[in-house]
């Protein structure tokens, strides 16, 4: 299996397929690939990973409107490669795959049944492959068997959500028919009072477009601050920055909030587990979401939690009664497992 990152930050998307081309060429690996998976957020209905074939890129485009930062773009990944090794298999495995047997009540939304099932509009959930293999992990790190632990995972990155589990197997979730609900995130706002979006396609010139531009570019902590990246959200707040603070302190509240819920939904739980890009490497953001749950059961230890680095580390004090551990994720291993399994090789 093929490991290794490559940032491309600015230009278009073919640019960066053509530089990991290179890698993959010049590393003199070409030749060793065997099949290519391919990571995509929204698959629909779709329960399991798929061979790709032209019947399954389609079908992915279609489901673009539900993720419009995500599919476009993992649906031209998949056209370039089929282009450049159209000998090798190829195998599409979903974020919403792992939520697909979610508890009819978590999945169900409160509007004309007519209409949402007419419409395929449920809850679908994101981060599905970062939270299943961060769960099996933590497990492993506590020497417990994942059947017996019920856990809130926080994947906390530039996209973010929660997840309750039980057995290992999805409660709820956060993320829903798309990836616009739930907690905040570098660009999108999460949870929102649907009045407000129709009180904002009544003003003048304030169309569909423009209402999906603000909910998918110019919310969450850009919305708030003017800053997505929360590395940049950190530095703002040390210089003074009120309204980076401010939005610090409603990202770590929606947090807070979700993890409050899922005990209720779990009746307690046994594991918080911090994963993604912020989760794993921002310990004030771990200590602010979970503080004053004491009475929950929750408490992190300070000094654990500087040192944890980026884990897996367990950073809940002695007397919590909930473990609450940072674990790293690793969406590329498990995507290569799931092609390994459909495959057989």
């Amino acid at each position: 299996m093929l490991r290794g990152t490559i940032e491309h930050r600015h230009g278009p998307w073919s640019s960066a397929f053509d530089r990991v081309i290179a890698a993959v060429d010049q590393a003199g690996l070409a030749d060793q690939l065997t099949a290519i998976g391919h990571r995509v957020v929204h698959g629909g209905d779709l329960r399991e990973p798929v061979l790709i074939d032209d019947r399954a890129v389609e079908r992915l485009e279609a489901l673009s409107d539900l993720a419009p930062l995500h599919n476009p773009p993992a649906v031209e990944g998949i056209r370039h490669t089929r282009r450049r090794y159209p000998h090798l298999a190829q195998v599409a495995v979903f974020d919403t795959a792992f939520f697909a047997d979610l508890p009819d009540a978590a999945a169900t939304y409160a509007l004309d049944r007519q209409v949402t099932e007419a419409q395929g509009i449920r809850r679908y959930g994101m981060h599905g492959i970062s939270h299943e293999y961060v769960a099996r992990r933590a497990a492993v790190l506590l020497g417990r068997d994942l059947t017996e632990l019920s856990l809130i995972t926080l994947h906390l990155g530039n996209g973010s959500s929660a997840a309750a589990l039980r057995g290992g197997r999805p409660q709820d979730t956060s993320m829903g028919l798309t990836p616009l609900e739930g907690l905040v995130m570098g660009t999108r706002g999460g949870d929102l009072d649907p009045g407000i979006l129709l009180h904002l396609l009544r003003l003048p010139g304030f169309g569909v477009d423009r209402l999906e531009d603000l909910l998918h570019h110019r919310s969450g902590l850009q919305g708030l601050a003017g800053l997505s990246d929360f590395r940049d959200l950190v530095a703002a707040m040390a210089a003074g920055d009120r309204q980076a603070a401010r939005a610090y302190d409603v990202y770590c509240h929606r947090v807070r909030k979700y993890v409050g819920s899922y005990l209720a939904v779990l009746d307690g739980a046994d594991v918080v587990v911090f994963t993604g890009g912020v989760g794993e490497n921002v310990p004030r953001v771990r200590a602010d979401a979970l503080a004053r749950l004491d009475r929950l059961g929750i408490e992190v230890d300070g000094e654990r939690n500087a040192a944890a680095g980026g884990g897996p580390a367990l950073i809940s004090a002695l007397t919590s009664r909930v473990a609450v551990v940072v674990m790293p994720t690793d969406e590329e291993l498990a995507i290569g497992l799931k092609v390994v399994d459909l495959l057989g090789h």
